[in-house]
């Protein structure tokens, strides 16, 4: 099944930010400082707006530095590839900015004695980590994981867009993308554990996983 977020979109993506890259590379910047700053960034849009309501401001913040994931990637390609501590580091400091976003949403929803939106952020922050989790420990044992509709570019614009709408608004918006995302999130852990039970079956000699 297509990831939400297209292939085709990524690279277009990639396109866009090779031009950055370039010019970060050149001024001495290297792949694991921008993989730091993107982080930082996210964690100040999260927690110094998001969880303050200021919804709309947080996710355009959140947003940017979170396209940094694109293009610290695209700078390790362009210096000759990514080392296993820039690897180790990227993915995480992922988890560190996902932790971040979403606490901040459930501690204003709490704000809000939203608690239902609260149940479905502490679940969208359960099946992230899973999801992200379930990639690194296949890899980790040698098989390939990269299947699922929602990884973490996708579940950041489903919160960015939920988060949105409610600050202009719509206020049910957040809580709807939430409960969404939890959905997909689920979905994709059982893709992904699908896709690693079907490979394992392939090497066992007797067809057990």
């Amino acid at each position: 099944m297509a990831k939400i977020f297209q292939v085709s979109a990524r690279a277009g993506m990639t396109r866009v930010v090779e031009p950055i890259a370039r010019a970060l590379l050149r001024a001495g910047v290297t792949p694991n400082a921008v993989t730091v700053a993107g982080t930082v960034g996210v964690l100040v849009g999260a927690l110094g707006f998001g969880a303050r309501g200021h919804l709309v401001a947080g996710a355009l913040i959140v947003t940017v530095f979170a396209l940094t994931d694109l293009l610290d990637g695209t700078m390790a390609r362009m210096s000759g590839g990514s080392t296993k501590f820039g690897a180790f580091l990227d993915s995480s400091m992922d988890r560190v900015a996902d932790s971040a976003v979403f606490g901040a949403v459930a501690y204003w929803l709490a704000t809000e004695n939203n608690y239902s939106g609260v149940a479905a952020a502490l679940v969208c922050l359960a099946a992230g980590s899973l999801v992200s989790y379930v990639k690194a420990r296949a890899e980790g044992l040698g098989m390939t994981c990269n299947v699922g509709i929602a990884e973490r570019t996708e579940r950041l614009l489903i919160v960015g867009v939920g988060g949105i709408l409610t600050g202009v608004g719509l206020d049910p918006a957040l809580e709807v993308a939430l409960w969404l995302l939890a959905a997909v999130s689920i979905f994709t852990v059982g893709q992904r554990m699908t896709h690693v039970y079907r490979q394992a079956q392939q090497l066992q000699p007797n067809g057990q996983a």
